[in-house]
């Protein structure tokens, strides 16, 4: 195993001396220099070909487009991200580079959701997957980060990336103006029967002063895939809602006060324990609830004429209970207790192996109070954004069977510095200090508690040449702190996993490229990470990961656009023996393609080709796949139709029955999917 101490020390120390610069600030302003009106053209997504971070952003319009039924479903068209059964809330999880959500826990860690700051999931649960339980509709964008370089003003322990979820706002229906809205959208699909109906009502009494109500309740019954076989553990009835209100006040409404509140909730009866499908009937079927709650509290202070202050406080707060009770004679374990646990298990067997973990009541708890400040000013001929903040954290999670509880109690701080040099050298170091102490009770009574704490910190440098090209390059080292979890553990408790990613690519942003009014932009990235001293995975010692992701846009005057993304990825894990294999959880090759055509502003009709190459892991081979998904958006612009919005999706349009690699159940068959929405 190789030794990365120097290479962390050096751009540790690099990131901190950058950090350190201070001078005055100054600010220029420019006078508007109207142009006339240019039509350009604009594809499904844009490319953030703007900065080092492999980041992608899904707007609004992107999302009703899309017509997601799971959260989970609307990013896997980002390079990157796989998803292990994707068409269900429970049972799913979302893979990023290779990390993330498996066929066994819902999560390893390494993948940070924040639902308007707040820090949400929980931590491993055996066979359990609900990572991301809540609905498409409560949301107005969805951002996505890859990796570690841009994660050190979340968390430590990012190695696969960051899932940002921002609720919509009522000003997104009124206008920003005084009165009321209301949104009502229905959505029908053909496989599986599914419902969807979302309800939102927004009102502003003021400029000042917004509020909205989001409720939306969505169901569906068993899919089946392209063979017509009914797909285990795919009928869900998923109630959701979202209460939200924001108020400006002082000087030119430069405070404000923000407070957010979303649920989502699931009653399954008599369905199988483990959500993957993957153990048959050995752990039998339960009952089971499942509530996911958060909320928000945002202050933020942005006076205008001072770009030393642009201050954000937020306190946030998460909850997901999973509320189990078995379902007497569903598990094989009762006819043949000997199979289950062998020749010498004692009688009562089933009472003691068994039944504590799939009667097992779960609840994860995290509150957060986060406080960020970001400053422009200038140090020479360099012009410095700078990110600082701290965050106190408090996990406390329940104790039960196969989930040890206790309190993690944590504190960080950060800094994260975009320093323009003014030449197009763009260089960003980044640094997070973060402590954690647990405390807990393991199994025979014993009070534990350990101490742990972690320097993580990483820096980019971009070049922006003068034609729309640049080239970018970052290292990131990160650790990820011991969990709850692994309790029981005392090696593990005083271990941290670590991990070091760097990274290079080029991108390209231009207009009037192939004709006039066009626009080409293109970014590509190549990474190499390396994880060390691993405690997430059973029997693994180290995992070498390496992959290219590219994004690609074209769109015309005319309203032709293309979008390409595709996503290459090689890995390897070395064994506690130190042999070596395939990494488990590495995703198959894939690509994505849209074509499309916009008529103006009402019509928009689009292609969309998904491909996966076949992936073989240490000789067992899956199959690849290649689906087509149609869509039409067509938004009257007059007449009795006119504010209407109709949106049309066929997806595996050729009925193709395949099970994507990392998926433990096929993907669904053909699915029609209507949807109808008006704002009045």
């Amino acid at each position: 195993m190789r030794d990365n101490t120097h290479l962390r020390s050096a751009f540790l120390t690099s990131s901190a001396m950058c950090l350190a610069l201070t001078a005055t600030s100054a600010a220029a302003q420019e006078d508007d220099l109207f142009l006339g009106t240019i039509v350009l053209g604009e594809s499904k997504r844009e490319v953030q070909t703007d900065t080092a971070v492999p980041i992608t952003e899904i707007d609004q319009t992107e999302i009703d487009d899309r017509q997601a039924g799971t959260v989970a479903e609307l990013i896997d068209s980002v390079p990157g991200v796989s998803l292990v059964n994707g068409s269900t809330p429970s049972g799913s999880g979302i893979n990023i580079r290779g990390f993330g959500a498996n066929g066994t826990f819902g999560t390893d860690q390494k993948v940070l959701i924040l639902v308007d700051g707040a820090t949400t999931g929980s931590e491993e649960i055996y066979r359990i997957g609900t990572q991301l339980f809540t609905d498409p509709e409560l949301y107005r964008s969805v951002s996505v980060i890859r990796g570690t370089v841009g994660s050190f003003e979340f968390g430590t322990g990012v190695v696969g990336g960051v899932v940002q979820l921002e609720t919509k706002d009522a000003s997104d229906f009124t206008g920003g103006e005084p009165g009321f809205a209301f949104r009502q959208t229905l959505q029908g699909t053909t496989n599986g029967d599914g419902l969807t109906s979302s309800s939102i009502i927004a009102w502003q009494p003021n400029e000042r002063t917004e509020f909205l109500a989001n409720y939306t309740w969505r169901q569906q019954n068993e899919q089946v895939d392209g063979d017509g076989t009914v797909i285990g553990n795919s009928a869900f009835e998923l109630p959701s809602y979202l209460l939200k209100g924001r108020v400006s006040f002082g000087n030119d409404n430069a405070q404000s006060v923000t407070l957010s509140f979303s649920e989502t909730t699931a009653a399954e009866r008599d369905v199988p324990y483990d959500t993957f499908i993957t153990t048959t009937d050995l752990f039998g079927n339960v009952d089971r609830d499942i509530a996911t709650q958060t909320a928000s509290l945002t202050y933020a202070y942005n006076p205008p004429g001072n770009d030393l202050v642009d201050l954000e406080v937020i306190l946030s707060y998460a909850n997901q209970e999973i509320d189990q009770e078995y379902v007497p004679g569903s598990s094989s374990c009762e006819a043949d207790p000997v199979s289950c646990f062998g020749p010498m298990a004692p009688p009562n067997a089933l009472e003691i192996f068994l039944l504590p973990t799939v009667n097992a009541d779960l609840q994860f708890e995290t509150t957060k109070l986060t406080v960020r400040n970001s400053s422009v000013f200038t140090t020479g001929a360099i012009t410095h954004d700078l990110r600082t903040g701290f965050e106190l954290i408090r996990r406390d999670r329940k104790d039960a069977a196969a989930a040890p509880g206790g309190i993690d109690d944590r504190f960080a701080v950060f800094a994260v510095n975009d320093m323009d040099f003014g030449n197009g050298l763009t260089v960003t170091p980044a640094v997070r200090y973060e402590t954690s102490s647990i405390e807990g009770t393991l199994d025979d009574g014993t009070e534990v508690s350990y101490d742990n704490d972690a320097l993580v910190g990483g820096l980019s440098v971009r070049y922006a040449f003068g034609n729309g090209a640049a080239v970018f390059a970052s290292a990131a080292y990160t650790e990820s702190l011991p969990i709850l979890d692994d309790l029981e553990n005392p090696i593990f408790m005083e271990q941290s996993e670590k991990a070091t990613t760097y990274e290079i690519g080029a991108s390209y942003d231009g207009f009037d490229v192939f004709s006039q009014n066009d626009n080409l932009a293109v970014k590509a990235n190549a990474y190499s990470t390396e994880l060390r001293d691993v405690t997430s995975y059973f029997g693994v010692d180290q995992v070498e990961i390496q992959g290219v992701e590219l994004e690609a846009a074209y769109a015309m005057g005319s309203g032709f656009y293309v979008d390409l993304n595709a996503n290459f990825v090689m890995g390897d894990e070395f064994s506690t023996d130190g042999e070596r294999s395939d990494w488990r959880n590495a995703p198959a090759n894939s690509a994505r393609a849209t074509i499309g055509q916009r008529f103006g502003e009402e019509l928009d009709l689009s292609w969309e080709v998904v491909a996966a190459a076949d992936k073989d892991l240490n000789g067992d081979t899956t199959p690849g796949f290649a689906v087509h998904n149609l869509r039409a958006t067509y938004l009257p612009q007059e007449g009795v139709l006119a504010g209407t919005e109709i949106r049309l999706g066929v997806e595996n349009m050729f009925d193709r029955t395949y099970t994507p690699f990392l998926s433990t159940r096929p993907a669904p068959g053909r699915n029609i999917k209507l949807t109808l929405a008006k704002t009045f």
